[in-house]
């Protein structure tokens, strides 16, 4: 029983993660990833347009709504102490959980101020705020936006092209990938042995734990 208690802990940083709470200093990755005490968050309940998402405005213009929202929740909650209650764990293996700051439901302010989704499909929590987002024209609901399931499925599904992104492990650890057009994409190896692999948008690295290549 000690051994299994033991390995628990050494997995996560101790100040920060609990069987049943995560507290920390807010590092946002994307709007709905986050990095509180050193643990990666998925928030519950919600989903953010993707960092590398366009939508369009009011005119019918472009714009990049995911990177707005990611800025727009950077603004408001990074540094800040957050509190956090664990109920699952995704397939990138971060910790999907309930937070709040001062007291306060994050995914509930974001969902309300129109910069992020209700994701019915794990939860109806935020549905009510959606609702009342939509009705006022909040943030992404005053034009037009693909709601980022369905962008990331027809990202999956638009042709055959392989993923091209290539997620590196350097010689010290540290999780790097390099997009096509950088300096050492070409001569960067990929081997699946090491744990290194494919991504197929910029924002599925980042959400899994790679950083951008500075060159």
């Amino acid at each position: 029983m000690l051994r299994i208690c033991l390995a628990f802990v050494l997995a996560f940083p101790v100040a920060a993660f609990s069987a049943d709470r995560i507290e920390g200093r807010v590092h946002v990755v994307d709007a709905d990833t986050w990095d509180v005490g050193g643990v990666r968050v998925r928030l519950h309940g919600i989903d953010a347009p993707e960092l590398d998402q366009s939508c369009k405005d009011a005119q019918g213009q472009n714009w990049s709504c995911g990177a707005w929202a990611t800025q727009q929740v950077k603004e408001r909650f990074e540094g800040k102490t957050a509190a956090c209650v664990p109920r699952d764990r995704d397939r990138y293996d971060r910790v999907v959980a309930r937070c709040n700051v001062r007291g306060t439901d994050v995914a509930q302010v974001m969902v309300l101020e129109g910069l992020a989704f209700a994701y019915r499909k794990y939860s109806n929590d935020y549905v009510a705020a959606e609702t009342k987002a939509v009705a006022s024209n909040q943030g992404l609901h005053a034009g037009q936006v693909q709601v980022p399931w369905v962008h990331r499925a027809l990202g999956r599904n638009q042709n055959s092209q392989p993923c091209q992104i290539k997620g590196n492990i350097s010689s010290s650890g540290e999780r790097i990938y390099h997009a096509p057009g950088q300096k050492y994409y070409a001569k960067t190896k990929i081997s699946q042995r090491k744990g290194e692999r494919w991504f197929c948008s910029a924002s599925e690295a980042r959400s899994a734990g790679w950083r951008p290549a500075k060159r």
